[in-house]
Formats: C-alpha cells, structure tokens, sequence
C-alpha cells in the first residue's frame, strides 16, 4: 500500500510537471504579450501629401510602407509623420519653395488626424498624450521636421511650428543650411559654417525655449558636439546608428554615442539597409538593379536609381514616387524566387546596431526608428505591418519587458518629458 502511495504522488507530480510545461508560453507567445503591453514608437517615417486626400489616405491599405491599417497589422501605436524638405539655395526665393512644401505636409498631417480618421488617428504634443490616446485605442501621430530650411532666417518661425504640432526639429538635412553644416560635407571636406552658424546657434536656445527636441541625425559632427554644448536639454538623434559597426556619415560615432549619452539623450536605431551593413547592402543592391529594371519593364514604366532623382523634372518625380513602392514589392518578390540573390539587410543586422549601442551608453539612450517612405525599411520590417519583428528579435536576444518598453518608446518619451521641463524652467526663470 505504501508502494502504492508513492507511486500516485509521483504520478500526480509528474502530471503536473507536464501541464506546466503544456501551459509554458513559447518565445512568440512571449513576444506577442510584451509586443501588445508597450507601446511603440517608430520616430521618423516621411509622408507625401498626395497621400493625405478624401480620396486616397492612410485609412487605406495603400501601397506606402506606413498606413493605419498597416500600422494595425503590425502593432506600431505612435508614428512620427515627416515634415521633410530637401536642400536649396540659401535665397529668400528657396526660402518661399521650401515654405510652401512644409506648411502643405503640415496641413496633410492635420487633415489626416482631424478630418479623414479622427477616429483612429490622433495628434499628440506630449508624452502624456501618447499615453492617453494610446489606452484610448486610437493610433497616435506625431510631427518631426527634417530639415529647418524653410524657416528661412526668421527665429520666429520656430514657434510657429511648435503651434503647428511640430516636437522636434533637424537643422540640416544632406546639404548645409543657413543653420548647420550637413554631414554631407564628408564627401568633399566642403564646410560652410565649421559646425553651426549664429543662427544655428541661436535656433538651439530658442528650440529649448520652446520645449522642441533638437534632432541631430543629419548635422555634421562639428554641428552636433556644438548642439550639445549650447542646449540646456537632451538631444535625439531621430534616424541614426552606429558608425562603428557601419562607417557613414550619417551614423554616430563612439565619441558622438558617449556625448549623447552625457548629454542624456536618446539614438532612435535606424533600419535603413546601407546605414547597418554596407557590405551586405552593396552585394544586394547591385544584383536588385537587373531585378527592378526586370520588375519596371513588365508594368510598363521607366526605373530610376535614387542618384538618378535629381535629374528629373517634379511631375517626373511624382509618378516615380506613385509607382516605386509598387516596383520595390514586385522587385523584392521576383528576387526571393532567385536561389542566387545575395542575402538582404535585416532584423538581425538592425538589432546587432541596437547591441552595440546598449552596451556602449546603456539601455536608456537607445531607440528604434525605420525610416519608412523615405528609403527606409529592411528584411523582416519592410513596412509597418511587421513592426512585431523588431520585438520578436529582441526578445531572442534576452531584452526583457521593461528594456523592450524603453527602447520602443520609453527613452524617447522620458526626453520629450525633460525637453519641455527645461522649457518651463526657462519662462520661470526668464
């Protein structure tokens, strides 16, 4: 009978051992509960506003790589919309152009949250309305500006942006402004200002007046280690990565990493191909060139290299931009077909950045950006309805539920909380 006991224990034991394990989630699972509990923030995805009408909008499944129902698919809560213009002349006439452009992506922005889905998509100022619109249910956009050259020479202009929805601004974009030297200037050691100019400089302190976070992912290296002497808040750097791992001008090195570090700023990890893995990236790129032309030549249309933009008029450039995400996808298809393709920049390749940067400055200084619609995108995230790759991989890697929170979107918004702190602070102080 004794014998008997034993055996039941054990047996009853052993039971519940296996309903344990039966019940134990699998590392999907896991990255799926934690993937859905924090809420994720992508810091840089451009918009074209053609986008932005009653009759074609982010309501839609368009063919751009960010739209709500892809923003749904893939679990991305926050995006931040794009004001982006690209470098002119330095002349009150560019000034105007330029103007133009921003205040029509403002408007688009506006239209898309107040009109076409104030259903689902909401504006948000601070971190406390992410927060809030985010437990609403609702999808939360924000506003960056790429490149503070339509402002022209006016300061004042600065807060009309704020007023407009705009939390943080590039002073450059690729190719010096009246502000700040562009990291471009690599490429032919031509400087215009050595860093900023006195306007640049006097665009840091009114940024900070305002509350506006600085964004430091296109200035020049003199530009930024000055940005970061004259602020009294933390930085961004809104799309960028780690140069050590992959040397481009638009990556931040290890001295630029640690000053952002001291200064308590935040990386926000850029997946774009040739800034994570230059090697893998050309490899790649120079086969997909045959495969894209192979992809334009079935539907009908001319293929364009990137370099190849500057060259053509805007009507061209508009019916590029209206086809090429369609090309991409076809392209990208044909080629998984193709046992001799070269491997593409991927999820692994973007999380091995966010790697090097945590262990370097720490968990806290680290954020994820895509830069989609605007070149970005990588295998494994190429549009916001993957967006639970990025989690999944981290969460292979041993990042835990709280680090996790604080790289999609935590770090970013404790500094949004701090840049307009300092705000206040200076009105207090006068």
């Amino acid at each position: 009978m004794r014998y008997c006991l034993l055996f039941c224990c054990f047996s009853v034991l052993l039971s519940c051992g296996e309903t344990e394990k039966k019940t134990e989630l699998s590392l999907e699972e896991r990255a799926m509960k934690i993937h859905e509990k924090v809420i994720t923030i992508d810091t840089h995805n451009d918009i074209d506003v053609n986008n932005f009408t009653d009759e074609k909008n982010y309501t839609q499944r368009l063919e751009t790589q960010v739209n709500l129902p892809k923003m749904e698919e893939g679990g991305l809560d926050v995006s931040w919309l794009i004001v982006y213009t690209g470098q002119d002349t330095l002349t009150t006439a560019g000034y105007a152009r330029a103007k133009e452009n921003a205040m029509a992506k403002f408007e688009a922005i506006h239209k898309l949250c107040n009109e076409l889905a104030n259903d689902k998509i909401e504006l948000a100022l601070t971190a406390d309305d992410v927060r809030r619109i985010d437990a609403s249910g609702k999808k939360v956009a924000m506003i960056g500006v790429e490149n503070a050259y339509p402002i022209g020479e006016d300061l004042s202009e600065f807060e009309k942006y704020q007023n407009l929805g705009a939390r943080y601004i590039s002073l450059s974009h690729n190719g010096h402004s009246q502000f700040s030297d562009s990291n471009t200037g690599e490429q032919d050691s031509i400087w215009l200002h050595n860093g900023l100019s006195d306007l640049g400089k006097k665009a840091v302190v009114e940024m900070n007046r305002l509350g506006m976070m600085i964004d430091v992912s296109h200035p020049s290296k003199e530009a930024m280690e000055q940005m970061i002497q004259l602020s009294k808040a933390p930085l961004i750097a809104s799309h960028s990565s780690a140069r050590a791992l992959c040397d481009h001008s638009r990556n931040l090195d290890d001295d630029q990493l640690r000053l952002m570090k001291e200064n308590g700023g935040v990386v926000q990890t850029v997946a774009f191909s040739s800034y994570l893995n230059s090697e893998k990236h050309e490899a790649r790129a120079a086969f997909m060139k045959d495969v894209y032309k192979k992809a334009a030549d079935s539907l009908g249309v001319q293929w364009y290299e990137r370099e190849e933009f500057n060259t053509l008029s805007d009507e061209e450039k508009e019916a590029i931009r209206a086809i090429r995400p369609k090309l991409l996808k076809l392209g990208d298809e044909m080629a998984a077909a193709m046992q001799d393709a070269p491997p593409a920049v991927d999820v692994g390749d973007f999380v091995n950045h966010i790697d090097y940067m945590v262990d370097l400055i720490g968990i806290d200084h680290v954020g994820i950006s895509s830069d989609f619609d605007g070149g970005g995108g990588i295998e494994g995230w190429s549009d916001a309805s993957e967006t639970f790759n990025v989690t999944l991989e981290l969460v292979k890697r041993g990042y835990t539920e709280d680090e996790i929170a604080k790289l999609w979107g935590e770090n970013l918004l404790r500094v949004l909380d701090e840049v307009q702190a300092v705000a206040v602070d200076m009105k207090k102080n006068g």
